[in-house]
């Protein structure tokens, strides 16, 4: 009867100590995890003046709220560097969400000829990003991360002038 009994207590102490693991589990709270933000062309129209519009997607992938204070990208299409995309958004983007931003562009004559040889015939143009967008974390101090991306934008059907 004696072990029986030591059988018991051990089972009894086991279960206890399972609960109190899983309750201290759940009082650690969510995961704050800062990851790498992503900016990509959304949208590119060119305006009668030859000026561009450049509608960028900014992504934060992180699991908190990142403010996004100010970015500084190159934007190439093909070989043709069409210049820098600058802005300083100060906007507030939460969890694993995204916003654009617009920022105005006058491209250099290469780029200008770029896109408006891909508008004439249709067809898509590769485009590529590298710079730094720097973004505070909630509740975190200031942070600079580095943007390499290469896509394409193609013209969009039934709006003149624009490629997404």
């Amino acid at each position: 009867m004696k072990v029986g009994r030591g059988l018991g207590r051990a089972l009894g102490a086991c279960v206890l100590l399972a609960m109190g693991l899983l309750l201290t589990a759940c009082n650690s709270g969510p995961v704050r995890r800062v990851s790498e933000p992503s900016a990509r062309l959304q949208q590119l129209s060119v305006r009668a003046d030859g000026s561009w519009s450049a509608d960028l997607r900014i992504e934060n992938f992180s699991s908190i709220p990142m403010r996004f204070d100010s970015l500084d990208l190159t934007l190439q299409f093909g070989d043709a560097p069409a210049g820098h995309l600058l802005a300083q958004p100060a906007m507030s983007i939460g969890p694993e969400s995204a916003d654009v931003v617009t920022i105005n562009l006058k491209p250099s004559a290469a780029a200008k000829l770029a896109v408006a040889d891909a508008l004439a015939g249709g067809r898509s143009i590769g485009y590529s990003l590298e710079g730094r967008i720097d973004a505070t974390p909630d509740e975190a101090k200031q942070r600079s991360f580095e943007i390499k991306r290469t896509s394409a934008l193609s013209p969009a059907p039934g709006l003149p002038g624009v490629l997404r």
